[in-house]
Order: structure tokens, then sequence, then C-alpha cells
């Protein structure tokens, strides 16, 4: 009993918070721009399933927390279910009936309503990480080389200690997050590093080499080293509009870094192990809470960001699925037969589900519940 409390406390409270704040924000981007577009919202639901606890506020919208909490929708008038599928109502409504009904809105208003969410969970990330510039400071490394590995690929082309690091393939670098970032998500291909030595720039062509890694959540990740080192480290604090600039740019970094990543791995140089889910972000939740609660806070942002990003990809039954659809009514000036839609629904279902089920599968072997099954039968 004492186990199953202490993995409750360290684990599935932390992931709990994580996950039902971030789907709030985004769901809530969907629900306030249909709000102010006339759309009548039948329920907000945080969770799928049964309903543990709810309310019905004054304009009949139906508030709830459900059971199984990995996810959440806003059902609004003329949804069949919450994937937002039209109710056979929808062609035989009233014009009263119309005015509040998503599906009658103009091609416009359903695009803002859906993009809202991800663009939602994106200025949620933006204010979280400039609060937390301005209050904690943003970590900052001079870009400037401590120390070089033995033998290093940096060693060998002829960097030296007290070498600042300008650009590397023409980005500017400005901390050494910016080279870690840089050559980190590098795939062993040649890169072009200016330094600058004693007031003049240098250039050195090496290419870094790919090592794996365990992170502290017991993640494989390949990257990129060369084999530098800086030894310092500091917080800078921003104050409120630099730190909204300096969120969006660190905003824009993990969003790149991110579909780098996902471009390496469909052409094969990244693994497919580092997917994970809820179960991987359940344990990643422990770890980072018992840093502090800032740590957490950093954390939710990371993730608010990838929701947000996730779901923009044109995949049908996300959000970038649905605004794929209104992109083809709005530029043909009818919306893509019934048939169509339902094949790229189906489509998007099974590219859904298979990403879940892959996902949950490494989120298994990762927590080697996997080889423990095995050992039972073996």
């Amino acid at each position: 009993m004492h186990e199953l409390f202490s993995v409750a406390q360290n684990y599935a409270f932390p992931f709990l918070v994580v996950i039902s704040v971030i789907v709030f924000v985004h769901e809530f981007g969907h629900f306030w721009v249909a709000r102010r577009c006339g759309i009548r919202i039948e329920s907000f639901s945080i969770g799928f399933g049964p309903p543990l606890f709810g309310w019905t506020d004054k304009l009949g919208t139906r508030w709830q927390v459900a059971c199984l909490p990995f996810g959440g929708y806003v059902k609004m008038f003329g949804d069949a279910d919450p994937a937002s599928t039209p109710d056979a109502s929808v062609k035989t409504m009233t014009e009263e009936e119309k005015k509040v009904s998503f599906f009658h809105q103009s091609v416009g208003k359903r695009m803002a309503v859906v993009a809202a969410g991800p663009a939602t969970n994106y200025l949620f990330a933006i204010l979280v990480l400039a609060v937390l510039f301005v209050f904690q400071g943003q970590p900052f490394t001079p870009p400037v080389v401590s120390s070089l590995q033995a033998n290093s690929v940096a060693a060998q082309a002829g960097l030296q200690p007290g070498d600042k690091i300008v650009s590397i393939d023409g980005v500017k670098i400005d901390r050494f997050e910016d080279i870690k970032r840089e050559i980190g998500m590098n795939s062993g291909t040649p890169v072009h590093v200016v330094v600058e030595r004693n007031g003049a720039a240098q250039t050195f062509t090496l290419t870094p080499e790919i090592t794996v890694i365990t992170d502290r959540f017991g993640s494989e990740h390949r990257i990129g080293r060369i084999g530098i080192v800086s030894d310092k480290l500091d917080h800078k604090k921003w104050p409120p509009l630099k730190a909204v600039g300096q969120a969006t740019i660190e905003t824009w970094h993990i969003t790149s870094d991110t579909l780098k990543a996902v471009g390496q791995m469909i052409m094969g140089t990244r693994g497919g192990d580092e997917i994970g889910g809820p179960l991987r972000i359940a344990e990643m939740s422990g770890h980072v809470a018992k840093d502090g609660a800032w740590a957490l806070v950093w954390f939710m942002a990371v993730i608010s960001i990838n929701l947000g990003l996730i779901n923009l990809f044109p995949v049908p039954l996300l959000d970038g699925g649905h605004l794929m659809f209104y992109a083809f009514e709005k530029i043909a000036g009818h919306p893509l037969n019934e048939k169509a839609q339902e094949i790229g629904m189906r489509i998007g279902l099974t590219l859904v589900v298979s990403l879940m089920v892959f996902a949950t599968w490494n989120d298994l072997v990762h927590l080697d519940v996997i080889a423990k099954i095995k050992a039972l039968f073996s």
C-alpha cells in the first residue's frame, strides 16, 4: 500500500496536473473562439469516458472531468461525438439552430475555431516561459570553449580553449545552448564552424560524431557531438517585454528541433524509440517534479508546444486535418465530398491509433514491463 501511494504521489499526481492543464489550455482555445463566433457549446470535458464530476453554466454548457485523463474535447451544437462528426440533425436544422451550429458557420469561422486550440497551446507556452525568464531567468552559457575532450572531433580540427563560437553553418550562435542545438541535431554531416580567436575570425570544417546517450529518464538518443565543453552557467533575467521575445524564440527553437527530429525519423537517421506516450510523460512528470515547481512549469510549456505542434499535422482527425479540409473548401468553393472525408477520417484514425500503440509499446519496453512479462513465462 505504501508503494502504491508513493507511485501515485511521485508520478500519477504530477502527470495529472501536467496533462490536465495542457488539455484545458488546448480545449479552452477552441471553446473561447467558438463562443465568440456565436456557437453553442454543449459540453467541455477534461478526459474521456464517464464523467467523475461536473456542473452546467448559465449558457447550458456542461463542464466536466472524466475518468480517462488522456485528452479532452469541446462538443459543439451539431456534433455527433467528441471527434466533431456532424450529427444527422445538421441537415434538418431550423434557421435559428443554424446560427449556433458549428457546421453552418463560414469557413473562416470554422478554421478560426479549429486553429485556436494549437494556437492557445503556443501562447500558453510563450507566457509560461516569459514568466520563467522574468522571475527565474533564462539558462545562459557563453559560447566560449572552456576545454576539449581528448581526441575529439573539435580537438582534431584545431579548436582551442578560449575560442568563441560565432556561427555554425551560417546560424548565429549567442549561447552554448545554441551550439548543442545545432550540433546535437546533426546526423553526421560536415558543418562549418566560425570561431573568434584573439579578435580574428577563423573557420573550421568538422563532422560531428554520432553518440548514443541515455538521458535521466532512461531514454536513448542519437546526438551529434564535437567534444567541446563550457563550464560556465548563468541565469539571465529579462524585463517583461524582452522576456516575451526570448520566450518566443525559445518556443520556435523547440518547434524546429521537434520537426527536425521527426524528419530524421522519417529518413531513418534517428530511431523511433524516442517516441513516448502517456506512460513516458507520467514518468518524466514525476522526475521533473522532484526538481521543483519551476522545472515542472518548464516541462509543462514544452509539452504544450508539442501538443500544439502535433495537432497542426495535416492528419484527418487532428486539428490540422480539419484545417486541410476547410482549406480545400475555401479554395474550391465547396466542401470535400462526404465519402472522401469519411475515407480521410478512417485513414487519420488508423494513423493516430497506430502511433498511440507504437508510443505505448515504446513506453512498456522503456519501463521494462515487456521484459518482466517475458520473465513470467520463461
